[in-house]
């Protein structure tokens, strides 16, 4: 089996010029736990903003300066604070099979799919796999 089989094709990303306030407010909106970060000049993925991520960081906003100030906080502060870098992307035919190492030695539960222009195709998460297990589980 490929990534192919079992990512989520129709994925929401956000613009590396957007703010945290954004992000959240799209994670919200569109129930998703992980955003890939594409460039505003080119379309291609930049970086990844995780769930995990941008709870520590409005935590850590709120512990700072108060509820008072947290709205503006979140709307001034830039994606690429906090955003991921290092990670490699997966292309639509990589084997399963090494992915699924990466998942257990890592700790992003997600990994974008990306064509050979940098744009995003897809997402793969943790639970993909734990849906395909599933799957076999009950066809076993």
């Amino acid at each position: 089996m490929k990534v192919q089989d079992i990512m989520t094709a129709d994925v929401v990303c956000i613009r590396d010029g957007a703010s945290i306030k954004d992000a959240h407010q799209l994670m919200q909106s569109r129930g998703v736990r992980h955003l890939p970060v594409i460039s505003e000049v080119d379309g291609t993925l930049v970086g990844l903003l995780t769930h995990k991520k941008m709870v520590a960081t409005v935590i850590g906003l709120l512990n700072r300066y108060g509820s008072g100030a947290l709205e503006r906080r979140e709307r001034y502060t830039p994606l690429a604070e906090l955003m991921e870098t290092d990670f490699t992307p997966l292309t639509s035919t990589t084997p399963l099979t090494e992915v699924v190492d990466y998942f257990v030695g890592n700790k992003l539960g997600c990994l974008p799919v990306i064509d050979s222009n940098r744009k995003v195709l897809g997402i793969i998460t943790s639970s993909d796999f734990v849906k395909l297990c599933a799957q076999l589980l009950k066809h076993a």
